[in-house]
């Protein structure tokens, strides 16, 4: 059956396009979508632009799960799509985030390094022991005894080890730096049909090397927000530097390269042909263009491609193994990186106050605050990062200081920093 996740900043959950005979009925395939950035508004206001057999499909013929959140802060795609596959909130999972910040080494670091494992086709070394519980796709792992078979696809390191687990056959993701699908010699199944796309002079990395992203069809049927465009279309060159392969993971091109790589391991790989279940993980893109507006043409072309990627991968699991056999699920990350930036001047034409939070100011004023109560032998506060206050553990030893009683007067003091 297809079930569909929706919040109300973001959306969808689990599908699946024809109910099965009974529930106790074990698919032989699950296939795991998430869609970073998706929101659930703008399935509404692009509906115009969708086919029938996309996302039209899934909401008319799946199970929608409405008011879906995210109870934590700072949400991102990696600590979503490690609360979605763990069931645990980042307290458990121990992802925090695409990045953190280690206080022994006083450094932000990205969270899955590790230098224990190379990387293939990349110079990334990194592996998914970061996460701390196991995933939906480790346990089914476990319960088939290793014969259920895993793999991921995503344009983000951290999607793609998440959604594969600790105990997947592979995952993928797309190079930074080549373009081409990497992994890490943490896994041991570096597929074949992905070696031979990686070689493939018409894959990914060529056709988006010096490329221009231009509207898949007219803009004038685009007109969802008539009241911020203008009669322009649009193109963005993609360059052919270091920054090409960051660029080319925020347009459509990448939704079809997820897809058509993740359908071809799918049928080379047979992947739900056998007894025991196999899980296909897959991540796509559907948040804003740099320095493009919230509201603007390329946002709806993005989702209207991204609908015709969701109709090419029905059609080809019907094809292959049968949406009967098949759950699938589709979510969102449930957070939105707005493009948008208010000037000052256009708030005070708009005699709208403006007000900002500063940290660097809220952490010197902290910092200070506790020198006056405490002593000024050292910085007390070590790092505010990412919404996060922390505190030099070791200076509040070496006074003897009560470490519960310091936070507690730093957040007294900090709810009341205006």
């Amino acid at each position: 059956m297809i079930r569909i996740l929706t919040s109300l900043v973001a959306v969808l959950t689990i599908t699946s396009v024809q109910a099965q005979t009974s529930v106790h009925e074990v698919p032989k395939l699950v296939i795991g979508i998430t869609i970073d950035q998706l929101r659930g508004d703008y399935l509404e206001l692009f509906q115009g632009s969708f086919s029938e057999r996309g996302f039209k499909r899934l909401l008319n013929e799946g199970l929608v799960y409405q008011n879906i959140k995210f109870d934590f802060s700072n949400l991102d795609d990696a600590s979503a799509i490690a609360t979605i596959y763990t069931g645990a909130s980042p307290f458990y999972h121990g992802i925090v985030g695409n990045k953190k910040y280690i206080v022994a080494k006083k450094q932000e670091v990205s969270t899955f390094t590790d230098e224990a494992f190379l990387g293939n086709y990349t110079q990334d070394k990194v592996s998914p022991l970061a996460i701390k519980t196991s995933t939906i796709t480790d346990e089914l792992k476990m319960a088939s005894q290793g014969k259920s078979d895993v793999y991921s696809f995503a344009p983000q390191i951290a999607q793609a080890l998440i959604s594969s687990g600790k105990r997947g056959n592979s995952a993928f993701w797309i190079d930074d730096y080549t373009g081409k699908w990497a992994s890490t010699t943490y896994y041991k199944d570096f597929y074949w049909s992905v070696d031979q796309d990686n070689r493939s002079t018409t894959n990914f990395a060529s056709k988006v090397w010096s490329m221009y992203w231009r509207p898949s069809k007219e803009v004038s049927t685009y007109k969802a927000f008539p009241y911020e465009q203008s009669e322009s279309s649009f193109q963005h060159f993609l360059g052919g530097d270091k920054q090409t392969y960051l660029l080319a993971k925020q347009i459509p091109a990448v939704n079809e390269n997820v897809r058509s790589s993740a359908m071809t391991l799918l049928a080379k790989a047979e992947l739900g042909k056998r007894t025991n279940p196999d899980f296909l993980s897959l991540t796509f893109y559907a948040g804003n263009f740099p320095g493009v507006s919230d509201y603007s043409y390329e946002i709806q072309d993005i989702y209207s491609c991204l609908d015709k990627e969701i109709e090419k991968l029905l059609d080809e699991v019907e094809k292959t193994v049968g949406l009967k056999n098949t759950l699938i699920f589709v979510t969102s990350t449930g957070y939105y990186n707005s493009s948008e930036h208010t000037t000052s001047t256009a708030l005070s034409n708009s005699n709208i106050p403006e007000n900002k939070f500063y940290v660097n100011r809220c952490e010197a004023l902290l910092n200070m605050y506790l020198m006056a109560i405490y002593g000024r032998d050292g910085q007390w506060v070590d790092k505010f990062y990412k919404g996060q206050v922390y505190l030099n553990r070791e200076l509040i030893k070496s006074k003897n200081i009560s470490l519960q009683e310091i936070q507690e007067k730093a957040a007294e003091f900090v709810s009341e920093f205006t």
